[in-house]
């Protein structure tokens, strides 16, 4: 099983079909979408299970769409550029377990000291910049730039010493953790420290399998 981010651009009015997935997330980067008369614009996302279609608002849309799925991936609408993929383990794709659409934002010089999640998944960047330490690498990223996390692999972020990061992220997670968070810090002094990062959850679904 993996979990692939595509990045989706929609002309106006377009109306456009996703088919059967185990589970999906889409996040809007410019523009508006309209789903079962619900209304995403600018900065909103959404999660969801199965198939999905989307009209774009008067001026297109341009989106980020991940897909947790075991086939390979179909690129869909005409302008789909796929971006990642990664792997998902067996014991984490399987019917209980749920994805969640999240942010995570950093102030200028905000740190996430090395931790861990307990499952894996694909961020992007949506504004400023970080750098990405682990697995004895160091990775900077700029807008747009993708990367996928293990969960079980230790990292630590850097953010931008001039200006606000900020990251969206799919992660797919163990049921237990609906409405809490996944992160584990691997230095028990840095467990009670304070942290620079902020979140906001775009939403959670099950794993349709």
């Amino acid at each position: 099983m993996e979990l692939h981010l595509f990045e989706d651009n929609l002309s106006n009015g377009q109306t456009v079909a996703f088919g059967n997935t185990c589970s999906r997330a889409i996040y809007v980067t410019a523009g508006e979408v309209t789903v079962e008369g619900n209304s995403y614009g600018l900065d909103e996302g959404f999660v969801a299970s199965g198939p999905v279609t989307l009209v774009a608002g008067t001026e297109g849309a341009s989106l980020w769409r991940w897909d947790l799925s075991d086939a390979p991936p179909t690129a869909r609408p005409q302008h789909t550029t796929k971006k990642l993929s990664g792997e998902v383990p067996a014991q984490l794709a399987r019917a209980g377990n749920f994805l969640r659409l999240d942010s995570v934002t950093f102030p200028p010089s905000g740190t996430a000291l090395l931790h861990t999640h307990q499952g894996p998944g694909i961020r992007c960047l949506r504004e400023g910049g970080i750098r990405i330490d682990t697995g004895g690498k160091s990775t900077s990223f700029g807008p747009g730039g993708a990367w996928f996390e293990s969960g079980p692999l230790p990292v630590f972020a850097q953010a931008d010493h001039a200006i606000q990061s900020r990251f969206i992220r799919a992660m797919i997670l163990p049921d237990e953790l609906r409405g809490k968070s996944s992160i584990h810090y691997e230095n028990e002094e840095d467990r009670t420290k304070p942290k620079s990062q902020s979140y906001r959850n775009f939403g959670e679904t099950g794993l349709l399998l």
